[in-house]
């Protein structure tokens, strides 16, 4: 059985959607202090448009980060589960993570709105399934057994800093700077790594705006 088209209206819509959350993880990740105005000029919609949407800027905040979050879920729940070669399942992991360019939004807009409930419920099922990536890959023994999540987060949030030339020419040197990782995040590895990984915690503590008194 397939889906019902939606109707003209709807499917305009759909398509406004689409082409605002584009536009504002483009604005947004290049400046978190743009106005919302230059996320609808960016998109080709009108502001009013815009805004039976999404009603403030911290509304599409929200919605592209739990976005974001959802699809890195996504992935990771895929490398858990995939088959074959466990080692290109993790290669396949962080190279999509990189590709869909999620890391940008926590290093750019992490404490610039305030997380909703549902996000931070979120944030634990991805946590849950970190771990449960983690532990896949070094059981198999192709991950070394001294890297945790916050260190592939710290990977990724590197990797998402690189700007050369335009779109193309920045993923392709972002998955080129990834393969000097990935060398390093093999296991056994070749010396113990210094320190202690981010924890959850550090990470999480980023998205609490200065200055809220936020209780989950």
């Amino acid at each position: 059985m397939t889906d019902k088209p939606l109707s003209g209206r709807k499917a305009q819509a759909a398509r406004n959607d689409k082409l605002i959350l584009e536009a504002a993880h483009e604005v947004f990740v290049n400046d978190p202090e743009a106005p919302i105005a230059e996320v609808a000029k960016r998109a080709g919609v009108g502001i009013s448009a815009l805004y039976r949407r999404y009603p403030s800027k911290e509304d599409l905040l929200r919605k592209l980060a739990g976005d974001g979050l959802a699809r890195y879920i996504e992935l990771a729940r895929e490398a858990v589960e995939s088959e074959g070669d466990p080692w290109e399942a993790f290669r396949a992991f962080m190279r999509a993570v990189v590709v869909a360019d999620t890391p940008s939004i926590t290093v750019r807009l992490a404490g610039t709105f305030t997380p909703s409930p549902e996000m931070f419920q979120a944030a634990m099922e991805g946590d849950a399934v970190n771990k449960a990536m983690l532990a896949r890959f070094k059981a198999a023994g192709v991950l070394r057994e001294d890297v945790d999540n916050g260190d592939l987060q710290m990977v990724t949030e590197s990797l998402s800093s690189i700007t050369i030339g335009d779109a193309d020419r920045t993923r392709e040197t972002r998955l080129r700077a990834l393969e000097l990782y990935l060398q390093a995040l093999r296991a056994p590895g070749s010396a113990p790594l210094p320190g202690t990984p981010v924890t959850d915690e550090e990470m999480g503590a980023r998205w609490i705006p200065k200055g809220a008194n936020w209780e989950q």
